[in-house]
């Protein structure tokens, strides 16, 4: 039997758009976040708001953990009232937050001592991409499980990437990418910064960009909403310092420098 029922935990910027074309599809979602005010907007698209990690997982085929850090995850699934003392032998937990590939490993580990199926699967395409369920889905993860995740992706995301059946797989993709766009955002602000002290008209600058080889995602996205003056909230500015931190992480354990990075780290 295919999954039907979708338990979800991280109810935020991503979650939010997440939950929504997930719900369009036709799934069963119940979801759980701390704000309470993020769990009665699922209640009002026609989800079902719990009340804790565990009630999120109660009866779940799937249960897809879409939080800040390494740390909330653990808490969600181990913690008290944790989503993994209530979910069923069998169910598949898919991982969509952004943690080192060795946090993911071992989070893997934990939930095949549960009884439990582990997807690697962080994803890319921010705010917006969750919104319209254009999200980029990075997931590794065994074959049966991948599987019966696929129409769930795709509910979600409009490229799915499966990479590999070990854990760490999809977090080591997702932690490139985070490398590129932190560098980028940094970049782009620079840049238009530059422009402006020079005197150039930055709309001109977004013009030229936005059709040349310096342009980016990030450049094209962030710079668009300055110009706007388009300051709504879409994330935690936090989550580079955190994203950037696991990449330097990463760097020291190889032995590998990343001054780029490094650079980038000091300015958030």
């Amino acid at each position: 039997m295919g999954v039907e029922k979708i338990g979800f935990i991280g109810l935020g910027a991503m979650g939010d758009g997440m939950t929504r074309n997930l719900l369009k599809a036709g799934y069963a979602v119940r979801g759980y976040d701390i704000d309470a005010d993020a769990t009665a907007r699922l209640a009002d698209a026609g989800g079902d708001a719990a009340s804790s990690a565990a009630a999120a997982a109660a009866d779940a085929d799937m249960l897809i953990v879409c939080v800040f850090s390494a740390d909330q995850a653990e808490t969600a699934l181990f913690g008290n009232d944790g989503a993994v003392s209530t979910l069923a032998a069998g169910a598949t937990v898919v991982m969509s937050t952004t943690m080192a590939p060795e946090h993911a490993r071992a989070m893997a580990a934990r939930l095949t001592e549960s009884g439990h199926l582990f997807i690697d699967a962080p994803v890319t395409g921010g705010k917006a991409g969750a919104d319209a369920g254009t999200l980029t889905v990075i997931a590794s993860g065994p074959d049966a499980a991948m599987a019966a995740a696929d129409a769930p992706f795709k509910a979600m995301g409009n490229r799915v990437y499966c990479i590999g059946v070990e854990a760490g797989a999809g977090s080591s993709v997702k932690m490139i990418n985070q490398l590129l766009v932190g560098i980028h955002v940094v970049a782009a602000a620079e840049a238009i910064a530059l422009a402006t002290r020079a005197g150039v008209d930055p709309n001109v600058v977004y013009e030229v960009i936005t059709h040349g080889q310096g342009n980016s995602l990030a450049f094209q996205s962030r710079v668009k909403s300055m110009l706007a003056g388009d300051y709504e909230t879409r994330g935690a500015l936090d989550i580079f310092p955190k994203d950037l931190g696991i990449v330097m992480d990463a760097g020291r354990a190889l032995n590998f420098p990343l001054p780029l990075t490094a650079a980038a780290l000091e300015q958030y």
